[in-house]
Order: C-alpha cells, then structure tokens, then sequence
C-alpha cells in the first residue's frame, strides 16, 4: 500500500493521547490547513491528511485497529481487519474539502465563519447524525447550558427544564467548554464560565502566587491553593520572578482516560511600593554589600 504517515505524527500527538487531545489537535490543525483559510499549495492534501487521521483516531474500533496493524488496517489487499474506513472518498473527517468540489452549487463553506469546524459539519449533516445520515437525517436538538469553572472540574448534577421535562444533567469531572452530553433525544452543550484565578489548557492548570522578595532571594514555604484546597510549596533560595513550579496530578481529571493533569504555580516576585525604615536601612546596607 502507499506510504503514509503515521496518525499520531500528522496530528502531533503521542500514542497514548486521550481522546480529548487527538479532538484539540484535529480542531487546531484542520482550522490551520483548511484551503479556505491557508492558499499554501500543499494546504488541501495536508488538510485531507489531518481529517483521515482524525477519522481513525477519533473512533474507538477503529483507533484500536490501526494501534495494532498500523495502516494494513485499511488495506484490503493486506486483509486488514478494520477494513477500508474511508471506502467511497468521502468519510475523511466531520468535514472535507472534496465535499466542496462535487457540490453542484459550488464551496458550501464560503463565506462561513470556521471557527468551529464541527459546527460547520453539524450545520451540512445535523447534530449527532453522524456519517452518512443522508439528506433526510432528522437533525438532533442542542441546548446549551452555562455552568461554572469549578462544577467543570470536579463533575456536578444539575436540574433544568427541557421540551417541558425537568430533568437532571449529569457533569462529568474534567468536563470543558465545548464539551458535549448526548442524552437519547437531544444534546446539551456545555459553556464554561473562566476563573478568576486558575487558568485552563487541556488537563492542565495554571496560577500565579505572589511571594515576597526576600523569600524568593532566601527560600521558604508559599501556601497555594489548587482546585481541592490549599498546598504548601517550598521555594528554593534564588528563585527569579515568573519561575514555574509543576505540582504533578493537582490539575483536571482526564474525560476519557485516568488521572489527572497538572498545576503549574507561576512565582511571581512581589516588590512593595513602599518600606519601612528598618526595610529601607537593611536594602541600603545590602546595596552597599554587593557594590563593594
């Protein structure tokens, strides 16, 4: 069969990526190549390429096919077991380019805002049909629901009205903005408040702590909160401004997959705007000290 590269090379991922990770890379790739966005001329066959990795990766039997087998997977000429996933030119990804060009009324994405390229796929194929729904495929409901940072993070239940029904929404811990509850009749999508403290990237956390100068010049301990409470960390003597700390599985649960990221604790060097006259007597003699 034709080389190709490998899946988790074309969306820069490790093999053992969540599911959660191969989604975040594919929406930034697919946003980064797609031939409406990018005029580079390898632009469309790279653009193809993310979606057929995406396709694979995405899927569950299948992702464990090609972990397997690697691409004789889809090759019916080498008996793969997954057989041809992309059989007919057209499942490359929730969307593709090759879609456009067989459109008898031309590119059906111009003009269309892709921040969202799943958004543009549900707004051409209905939310939560899935391929090859058709024309007919009846289009699902999608509600949204705002919830804050926290219940996000650690999972939450959450009572709404919908179509008449009361209803309990369950919040899986890890939980993102965009992430997306499938129930039997509709879905519901999460907004996510931010936190005026802790900041988000994937599973991953990230806080600033203040500490004073002369802790930062002579070592101590900084108390820091994390997302299940207060933790003391010590501080190396020397420690320069805007320094990281890595506090190993203090971060977000992972959706689909154990443990959890991590927080990172920026250091941040407080300097007073204003010393007393013993603090302004100590720095003098430590000025004179070090321009000795």
């Amino acid at each position: 069969m034709p080389t190709k590269r490998d899946y988790y090379e074309v969306l820069g991922q490790k093999k053992g990526a969540t599911a959660a990770e191969i989604k975040s890379a594919y929406r930034k790739m697919a946003l980064k190549y797609h031939p409406d966005r990018n005029k580079e001329a390898d632009a469309e066959e790279k653009f193809k390429e993310i979606n057929e990795a995406y396709q694979v990766l995405s899927d569950e039997k299948k992702r464990e096919a090609y972990d397997q087998f690697g691409h004789a997977a889809f090759d019916p000429a080498a008996g793969g077991a997954g057989g041809n996933p992309f059989a007919g030119g057209f499942r490359t990804g929730p969307f593709t380019w090759s879609y456009s060009n067989t459109s008898a009324g031309g590119n059906p994405f111009e003009g269309m805002d892709f921040s969202d390229p799943f958004d543009i796929f549900e707004s051409f194929f209905g939310g939560g049909a899935g391929f090859g729904g058709g024309a007919g495929a009846r289009r699902r409901p999608r509600y949204s629901l705002s919830i804050n940072f926290m219940d996000a993070i650690k999972g939450a239940e959450k009572a709404v009205e919908i179509e008449g029904k009361r209803r309990t929404i369950k919040i899986p811990a890890g939980a993102d903005d965009g992430t997306r509850i499938r129930f039997e009749d509709f879905d519901i999508t999460l907004s996510v408040h931010s936190d005026p403290h802790f900041k988000r990237d994937g599973v991953d956390l990230y806080i600033d702590q203040n500490i004073s100068y002369t802790t930062a010049a002579l070592g101590g301990e900084v108390e820091v909160p994390t997302v299940d409470g207060k933790l003391k960390i010590k501080v190396r003597s020397g420690t320069q401004s805007h320094s990281l700390i890595r506090l190993r599985g203090e971060g977000v649960q992972r959706l689909q997959g154990r443990g959890k990221g991590d927080l990172y604790v920026r250091l941040i060097v407080k300097v007073p705007e204003k010393l007393s006259r013993d603090e302004k007597k100590v720095l003098e003699e430590l000025q004179k000290i070090e321009t000795a």
